[in-house]
C-alpha cells in the first residue's frame, strides 16, 4: 500500500481535480488517497461558524455562496445536471448549516468540529465521483469509522490501538485497489465528529501509513518540495532534495508550514519514506524525507511567522515565577488552542510568543492572565527563526530592525521583531 495526500490547493478547482486522476493512474500499486477540503473551504466554514453562533443572518448567505462554488466546480467536471452528486453536496453543507441553529448550550469546540469537517466530506465525494466518471474505480471511505479519538474537540487525540485494528480491516487489498478518504477528521467513542488540529491531513496520511506498514507516503502540494525558506517571501531559496526525519521535526516545531508537526513521528518509527512533490509537475523529484543522517554542512532554514503576540508576565509581588505558575500558563494556552512559538524565562518574569488568536480571544486571554499576573504585551509582530545560522545570514535578515526578544542555542536563533 502507498499513501497519497492531496492538500486543499491540489483540489481548488476543476482542473486540479482532473490532475489527481492523472497522478493516481501512475500509482505503482494499491493506494489510499487522503484528500483535504477544497481551496479555502475550511477558512470559509470557520467564518460561517463565527457568523452563525453570533446570530448573524449573514451566515446563510455565506453558506449558499460556498455551496454554489462547489456546485459550479462539479458542473465543470460532470456536465449532467441531474447527477446525484449535486444534491448530495448541497445536503452535506445544509446539514452543517443546521447544526448552527441548535448551537445554544453546546461547547464551541464541539460545534466547530461538526461544522468545519464537512469540507473534507464534500471534497472526497467530488474526487471519488470524478475518478469513477473518468474510468478509475475506487472505494469512498468515511475515515470517521476508522480513526477513533477522544473527545478533545479541535485537537483530538487518536486511540491508536482501536484505529489500527479498524484500519487494517477496512483497507484490505481489493479490486479496485484505490481508496479515497478524508484527512483532518475522526470521531470519538460516541461517534461525534472530531478534528485533529488545523492542517491535520498530513497527520492522517502518516497514521494510515503507520497502521498499514505502507511502502511510502507522498504529500502532493503546489510547490516542488521543501525549501530552505518561503519562496513567496525570499528570492534566493533552495529546494532541499533529501532531509532527515529529525530536521523536519525541528522545522515543523518552529512553524514551517510545509508539513504538519505530528506527521513525522509515525513514519520515523517504521522508517517509512516521505516524499513532498508538486501536483502540477509530478515528474519532478521533490523532496525525500528519511533516515539520512546529518552532515556537517547543513543548509540554513529560515521560518517567518507573522501576526505574533508577545506576552510578558510577572507576579505583582516580584516573587519567583514557579513551576506552579508555569503549569497555570500552559493550561491556559492549551484552553485557547495556542502553542508557544518562543519562550524566555527569568527569575521574576516569563515571556512567550504565540499566534494572535482570532476575534475577542486576545482580550479574553489578557483578562484571564491579569487575574494572576502583571501583564505586558505587544501585537502584530514577526517571529524569525533560523536553523543552522551564520553571523552573515543573521545580519542580512535582521540588520537594524527593532528586536524585542532574541534567543540563541547552538543551532537555532529566534528574533521577535516589531
Amino acid at each position: 500500500m502507498i499513501i497519497f495526500k492531496f492538500g486543499g490547493a491540489s483540489v481548488k478547482n476543476a482542473q486540479s481535480v482532473k490532475n489527481i486522476a492523472g497522478i493516481i493512474r501512475q500509482a505503482p500499486g494499491p493506494l489510499i488517497a487522503v484528500v483535504s477540503a477544497m481551496g479555502k473551504t475550511t477558512n470559509r466554514l470557520e467564518t460561517i461558524l463565527e457568523k452563525g453562533i453570533n446570530n448573524s443572518g449573514e451566515y446563510k448567505e455565506l453558506m449558499e455562496e460556498l455551496i454554489l462554488d462547489h456546485l459550479d466546480l462539479i458542473s465543470k467536471l460532470i456536465p449532467d445536471p441531474t447527477h446525484p452528486l449535486f444534491e448530495e453536496v448541497r445536503f452535506l453543507f445544509l446539514q452543517a448549516a443546521n447544526m448552527l441553529k441548535t448551537y445554544e448550550g453546546k461547547e464551541y469546540n464541539f460545534i466547530y468540529d461538526q461544522v468545519v469537517s464537512v469540507g473534507e466530506l464534500v471534497s472526497t465525494k467530488i474526487v471519488s465521483t470524478w475518478l469513477e466518471y473518468s474510468g478509475i474505480s475506487n472505494h469512498w471511505v468515511d475515515i470517521r469509522q476508522i480513526l477513533k479519538t477522544d473527545s478533545s474537540y479541535r485537537e483530538a487525540i487518536v486511540n491508536h490501538e482501536i484505529s489500527a485494528s479498524l484500519c487494517r480491516n477496512m483497507f484490505q487489498a481489493s479490486n479496485p485497489p484505490c481508496f479515497i478518504t478524508q484527512g483532518f477528521i475522526g470521531s470519538d467513542m460516541k461517534n461525534h465528529t472530531t478534528t485533529l488540529g488545523r492542517e491535520g491531513s498530513d497527520y492522517t496520511a502518516a497514521l494510515l501509513a503507520d497502521y498499514l506498514d505502507a511502502e511510502n507516503v507522498t504529500l502532493w502540494k503546489d510547490v516542488d518540495g521543501i525549501f530552505n525558506a518561503d519562496p513567496a517571501r525570499f528570492s534566493n531559496v533552495r529546494k532541499i532534495d533529501t532531509m532527515d526525519y529529525q530536521e523536519v521535526i525541528e522545522l515543523t516545531y518552529y512553524g514551517a508550514k510545509v508539513i504538519h508537526p505530528k506527521t513525522i513521528r509515525p513514519l520515523f518509527e517504521k522508517r517509512i519514506p516521505l516524499f513532498v512533490k508538486n501536483f502540477n509537475a509530478p515528474e519532478k523529484s521533490g523532496t525525500a524525507v528519511g533516515k539520512t543522517g546529518f552532515s556537517e554542512n547543513r543548509d540554513s532554514f529560515i521560518i517567518v511567522l507573522e501576526n505574533q503576540l508577545l506576552i510578558s508576565v510577572s507576579k505583582n509581588d516580584l516573587s519567583f515565577i514557579s513551576e506552579l505558575n508555569l503549569s497555570y500558563l500552559f493550561d491556559l494556552l492549551h484552553s485557547f488552542r495556542l502553542k508557544a512559538n518562543l519562550m524566555q524565562h527569568s527569575a521574576v518574569s516569563f515571556s512567550f510568543c504565540v499566534d494572535t488568536p482570532k476575534g475577542k480571544a486576545v482580550k479574553e486571554l489578557i483578562v484571564k492572565l491579569q487575574k494572576e499576573f502583571k501583564v505586558l504585551y505587544n501585537t502584530n509582530l514577526l517571529l524569525i527563526t533560523v536553523r543552522n545560522y551564520s553571523p552573515e545570514l543573521i545580519h542580512e535578515l535582521i540588520g537594524n530592525k527593532n528586536v524585542l526578544v532574541e534567543q540563541r542555542s547552538r543551532q537555532t536563533v529566534q528574533f521577535v521583531i516589531a
